[in-house]
């Protein structure tokens, strides 16, 4: 998706479009209102994320100006202010969804996702992965490679979960801490990557074919191609 953030906050605005970039997303940056309303004139977003309270422009009118012109992007406020009244008003002025801040970029990726599929209906929920041979059942917690059962601690269980719902893609360590730590920080310790060597060695060490790839400077992809 290509998104545009609106955002005055510089230090919030990098620490977002990181995470957004890392999950395979096109981010442009506006700092203010007004900039932000001549990025989204121009066209060619897939979704908007605006902080509410903007120099310039606040983004209430920013996004009422775009929805008085037709434009019908999906569109996610950001704000510190979280009364009902203020998701309300949010939500009158054009807005598809509201996340009050402070928010976990896990929680913001995901709402942005969901503004993507929203069109295409709800989701079918899947409690069975399968990965080449490595196969994971949600609901019994078990995991199978090749028919021969693999015992994992719940961590673990945890982490594979997570790389076989996003089979194929690039995990960075950002999601990692986020989604099976609840880390909203980076907490400058090893944990992820003793965890990732644990689960190597229960995953792939017996068996011919490697399926849980280390990207360097990126993350980790659990996939059946290979490199």
């Amino acid at each position: 998706m290509r998104i545009l953030l609106v955002e005055d906050d510089a230090e919030a605005a990098a620490y977002a479009a990181k995470g957004l970039r890392e999950a395979g997303h096109a981010v442009d940056h506006a700092l203010d209102g007004e900039a932000g309303l001549n990025m989204a004139s121009a066209g060619g977003y897939d979704a908007y994320v605006i902080d509410r309270m903007l120099p310039k422009m606040d983004g209430l009118s920013l996004l009422a100006s775009r929805r008085d012109d037709g434009d019908e992007t999906p569109a996610l406020f950001l704000s510190a202010l979280g009364e009902v009244d203020d998701r309300v008003s949010g939500l009158k002025a054009g807005g598809d969804d509201y996340l009050v801040k402070p928010y976990a970029f896990s929680e913001l990726l995901a709402r942005i996702e969901a503004l993507g599929r929203r069109r295409s209906g709800p989701a079918e929920v899947t409690t069975r992965f399968k990965v080449g041979d490595l196969e994971l059942d949600v609901i019994n917690r078990t995991v199978r490679r090749a028919s021969q059962k693999i015992d994992l601690q719940p961590r673990e269980f945890r982490l594979l979960e997570y790389l076989m719902r996003h089979a194929g893609q690039v995990v960075t360590r950002t999601m990692l801490l986020e989604n099976v730590w609840e880390y909203h920080f980076d907490p400058q310790t090893n944990v992820i990557d003793v965890h990732i060597s644990r689960l190597r060695s229960k995953i792939d060490k017996d068996f011919d074919k490697p399926l849980l790839k280390t990207i360097r400077g990126a993350g980790y992809r659990l996939s059946e191609d290979e490199g």
